[in-house]
């Protein structure tokens, strides 16, 4: 038997030990090993049950939220008997029960620039399975400053994304969105809904980079984002660069320390040299006129697949609102760009979108394609 491991250890991590790349002194620094997750939902649920099945020595779970029945479709930590409890302590209890040798560390509290700091310096890696973007900013900034990797998973009806922003191997989360999105423009899981198995995937594909990124193993996920269709069963990956310019972990950093992500997240349109919303929306008829001189547009339809078969216009893009932010590397910013949706609301929030991601000649088709159809086609259907 080695000196480091019980019998009872040895019983447990028995199939690590069998393979070379693992083995005695991998479990070692598994069980040596700390991750920091940020969020016990849906994404958090796999990430704490494989992390601690793993062996890795001690987690810490931060959520100030309480198991509700509607959670239970994909959080799977949790179960009906602890409906109304907190998830930290509902999650806490399964993975002791799951493996006792496992420290589990819970901060009921929201995670915040107060408090982001005094919680992730005591841990190896930081697990970013939130759902709204003040949190993704925030951990990503304090990854940066920590110098530490946050192993990035998030999730959307069908569709999953996962990465590891590392500042001192590759991008961070800011390489990619430099700015977030307009507010409220992203669907939550309540309103838009997640398929229960999703965050299973993409939350298993976080823990599986975890664990290799701790035990130094095989090829991680810096500078690759990972873009899942669980509809298609798809996988795809974009490559990431490193943003020379980008605010936090480019070589003239201007955001050094925690700041207010609400607030970051919360003013749009506030610089009075950005153009206001009403001066880069188009009408129809003044779209159609340009159209026909032949002027070099590209049109952006940001309506989901099964819109556009109701309607389209010819030689349009179809580039889903939710699936924009991650396609901008196959945008021409050179090139004048008009976006579309049903009614101009999705396209206008598309348009603040590739604005504060820096394209400069944007335009929002004002009142949609069913402006379109009234005011240009009146033989296209309005729905």
């Amino acid at each position: 038997m080695s000196p480091e491991f019980s019998q009872t250890e040895l019983e447990r991590y028995s199939r690590h030990l069998v393979i070379p790349e693992v083995g005695l002194e991998g479990q070692k620094k598994l069980l040596a090993a700390s991750a920091l997750i940020i969020g016990a939902g849906g994404l958090g649920s796999p990430v704490a049950l494989y992390l601690a099945a793993a062996g890795v020595g001690r987690l810490g779970l931060v959520d100030f939220d309480k198991v509700d029945l509607s959670n239970l479709q994909r959080q799977v930590i949790h179960g009906t008997g602890v409906v109304g409890k907190l998830k930290v302590e509902s999650a806490r209890e399964r993975l002791r029960d799951l493996n006792p040798g496992v420290r589990v560390d819970i901060y009921d509290e929201p995670f915040t620039s107060e408090n982001a700091m005094r919680i992730a310096g005591k841990y190896d890696i930081l697990l970013d399975c939130t759902d709204n973007f003040p949190t993704r900013y925030l951990v990503n900034d304090l990854g940066v400053m920590l110098g530490k990797p946050v192993v990035y998973g998030s999730v959307y009806r069908f569709e999953g994304q996962a990465s590891v922003f590392y500042a001192k191997e590759g991008p961070c989360y800011r390489c990619l969105f430099p700015e977030p999105p307009p507010p409220d423009s992203v669907p939550s899981c309540a309103e838009a809904g997640v398929l229960g198995v999703l965050p299973g995937t993409i939350g298993t594909i976080q823990a599986t980079e975890a664990v290799k990124l701790l035990l130094g193993i095989g090829s991680s996920l810096v500078g690759r984002l990972l873009l899942y269709n669980a509809l298609d069963m798809d996988f795809k990956y974009v490559k990431l660069k490193k943003d020379p310019r980008c605010k936090v972990c480019g070589p003239n950093p201007e955001v050094t320390e925690l700041i207010d992500y609400e607030a970051f997240c919360g003013t749009f349109g506030s610089s009075p040299n950005e153009a206001s919303a009403e001066s880069r929306e188009i009408s129809a008829t003044d779209l159609a006129a340009r159209l026909h001189s032949s002027e070099k547009i590209r049109l952006i339809d940001v309506r989901e697949p099964y819109e556009a078969k109701i309607s389209s216009l010819p030689g349009e893009q179809l580039i889903p609102l939710d699936q924009l932010a991650a396609r901008l590397p196959e945008l021409d910013r050179s090139q004048e760009i008009v976006l579309f949706c049903r009614s101009g609301s999705r396209s206008a929030r598309a348009a603040e979108l590739l604005v504060n991601a820096g394209f400069k000649k944007v335009k929002n088709l004002q009142g949609g394609i069913n402006a379109w159809a009234r005011e240009v086609d009146p033989k296209m259907p309005v729905y």
